[in-house]
């Protein structure tokens, strides 16, 4: 029977075979992967052919194909529904792929090629995205190791080697702590809490086959639940259960990984020639170097620690109010701002969330989409990887341009967070290739028979993911190596923050959050409260952010810690994190540094495109319109479908005519002055 990872993929818009697909398939689709593409990297580095662009790069671009696909089916399934089989390929898988790669990078005929053209670049009559194509390839090679020699090449690829293995370990271990914690509610400690807080419990009972409720270590049941439940205790034993993630000790304790895999990052750099790890990252991004990083950090976090200390004594006095003493904790400050914005502002969360129905969010997604970029959405009957996951068309003008696949419920199979990612990119070399794109999201699922609704936040979360989504599908570059949102880590950012814009939008409020029973438009004077209370609790989320960040960027910036965790305090200390607010992602539970390469040392990107995502609407702003068309034309012109062909400052001062300063970023987020 043939394998159908390794078949032609003849269904409609040639997905993967999700309703064909076992398991037991993907270990030899990957064995099959790998060896077609090693005879092609071969044949490649072995041609007797002087080298030229078209058989060494553009060929280079294709020869992983099948080993693309395959593990872009793989690696999606794996984050978004797990399995014991898939977890237990993922652990053999790390150190093969981390082999191959190396492989590749270490191939000394292929980089010899590379170099021969890249030395002569300025003689081959290149494209622009051509000579863009090979200066990112021969850099990806000298950076993984090509230039290295002896000792020095063996140990590189060792270490590359031990570190996939341990951010696997780390993730899986993240993943269990939070698929196996759930506290049970009794009866009585229901009270106080909305309804949707009370159904999202019982649906998570049911998902365990459980009776009555229980809250899990799900973002989207653990923070409604800190905010409106009056029994301190529980709030307490939750949110540390929360925070320990990965800190519990026995076999999915992360503090060890995390202080290994910081020891090996300081190797990987020094072999390379850096000082350090930070050094060797920060090179390729907007930022540069680590200095630069710190002074955008510190200039936001002193005004947000000023906020969120001025806020703590406001939520102590109501804590001592209540009757409660001492100080306020982490496990109180949620509740009390809650309470706080309900009484400050009139914003009763659970008279809000029926106007901001899942179904009605995606819609207003798509038709801000529809009036930036004139795109459409039509809905697919398609097999998928999960019942909770849908499908949609996207095209423009009656041409095909990707298919978008949401994916937006809790479960135990899925990890924590929400992310953007593809089973196929953009790409139109060897033939046009248009994208599957999927948004992964963690809302919590409703009873049966009952509408999903949204907190304002996770509208956010929605509105950033899809931005992500625009970015992959509106790409139009030749090579898929730059497609996307294939840019420089502090830039990819950009088009998701910039998007959330456009959910504060007063006509996109008005036109799409209706109440789900009624179909009424939300009250104008809820909708100016909302809008009017956009930057509340801004201390406390800058502060919670900003110290994560800070805290990554000291691990990578010199010699590894040998306890990251005494590190992690000793520069809270320094800083004077305020005792009611902790990091947002302690160590043992910081999956964006230490489950991968993508954010380590680059947590802080998120702040660094906030900077430019605030000047970017403020274009808009400017015209008096949000869906502007020139601007929406610029936009998609020199960030969205531009992938990484240029540098990232290069594009964005095409786009804005300057590059922005931090002023905006303060002003957007009520901490300027």
């Amino acid at each position: 029977m043939t394998n159908p990872l390794l078949a032609d993929w003849t269904g409609d818009f040639a997905l993967p075979p999700f309703a064909a697909l076992r398991d037991a398939d993907f270990g030899p689709a990957f064995d099959a992967a790998l060896a077609e593409a090693r005879a092609n990297i071969a044949a490649i580095a072995d041609n007797a052919e002087p080298a030229t662009f078209a058989n060494t790069i553009a060929a280079l671009e294709l020869a992983e194909e099948a080993l693309s696909r395959v593990a872009g089916t793989f690696y999606n399934l794996a984050g978004a529904d797990s399995t014991p089989a898939r977890e237990a390929l993922q652990r053999d898988l790390a150190p093969k792929m981390s082999a191959f790669a190396s492989e590749v990078t270490m191939n000394a005929r292929l980089f010899q090629r590379i170099e021969t053209l890249w030395q002569a670049r300025e003689t081959l009559g290149l494209s622009p995205e051509e000579a863009r194509v090979l200066d990112l390839t021969r850099r990806g090679f000298v950076r993984a190791g090509a230039l290295l020699e002896g000792a020095a090449r063996d140990r590189m690829t060792a270490v590359k080697e031990r570190l996939a293995v341990l951010s696997t370990e780390f993730t899986q271990n993240l993943l269990a702590d939070e698929r196996d914690w759930f506290m049970p509610l009794q009866p009585e400690d229901l009270e106080g809490l909305p309804d949707f807080v009370v159904a999202t419990a019982r649906a998570a009972a049911e998902e365990r086959g459980r009776e009555g409720h229980v809250v899990t270590l799900s973002r989207s049941l653990i923070v409604p639940f800190l905010q409106f439940s009056p029994r301190r205790a529980l709030r307490e034993k939750a949110y540390e259960a929360w925070t320990a993630r990965g800190a519990n000790g026995g076999a999915t304790d992360n503090r060890a990984l995390a202080a290994e895999i910081l020891k090996l990052r300081e190797e990987r750099a020094r072999l390379l020639g850096y000082d350090s790890f930070a050094a060797y990252k920060l090179e390729t991004e907007m930022a540069k170097t680590p200095d630069r990083v710190r002074d955008l950090l510190m200039r936001v976090w002193e005004p947000a620690r000023d906020k969120a200390m001025e806020d703590a004594g406001i939520l102590t006095a109501m804590m001592h109010e209540d009757g409660v003493n001492g100080a306020l904790e982490a496990w109180d400050w949620r509740y009390y701002a809650e309470k706080r914005r309900a009484r400050d502002h009139a914003i009763d969360e659970a008279a809000l969330k029926p106007y901001l129905s899942l179904d009605a969010m995606i819609e207003a997604a798509f038709d801000c989409a529809a009036r930036l970029f004139g795109l459409a959405f039509r809905p697919l009957d398609v097999p998928l990887y999960h019942p909770d996951a849908r499908a949609w068309e996207v095209t423009r003008e009656g041409r095909h341009m990707a298919v978008f696949v949401g994916d937006y419920f809790a479960r135990a199979s899925k990890r924590s967070g929400a992310w953007c990612s593809a089973f196929r990119q953009q790409r139109k070399l060897g033939g046009e290739v248009r994208p599957v794109v999927v948004n992964v999201c963690n809302f919590a699922k409703p009873a049966k028979g009952e509408p999903a609704l949204l907190s304002w936040d996770d509208a956010r979360t929605l509105f950033h993911e899809f931005g992500h989504a625009l970015h992959q599908m509106l790409s139009d570059v030749t090579f898929e190596m730059i497609s996307g949102t294939s840019v420089a880590r502090d830039f990819v950012e950009l088009p998701s923050q910039l998007y959330e814009h456009w959910l504060e939008v007063p006509e996109v409020i008005e036109a799409h959050a209706r109440h789900v029973k009624t179909g009424a438009a939300m009250p104008k004077e809820m909708l100016e409260r909302l809008l009017a209370a956009r930057n509340f609790d801004q201390g406390f989320a800058t502060v919670e952010y900003v110290a994560s960040a800070l805290v990554d960027l000291a691990f990578h910036e010199g010699a590894a810690p040998a306890d990251p965790m005494a590190a992690q305090a000793a520069l809270l200390e320094a800083i004077g994190m305020p005792p009611a607010i902790r990091m947002r992602h302690a160590t043992p539970h910081f999956a964006h540094v230490f489950a991968g390469d993508g954010y380590s040392a680059g947590y802080y990107s998120y702040m660094w495109s906030e900077v430019m995502d605030a000047d970017a609407f403020e274009a808009f702003e400017e015209t008096g319109d949000a869906f502007d068309p020139d601007t929406a034309n610029r936009l998609e012109k020199w960030v969205l479908s531009a992938g990484g062909s240029q540098e990232a400052e290069t594009l964005y001062t095409a786009f804005r005519g300057r590059m922005p300063g931090v002023e905006a970023l303060l002003r957007g987020r009520g901490l300027a002055g």
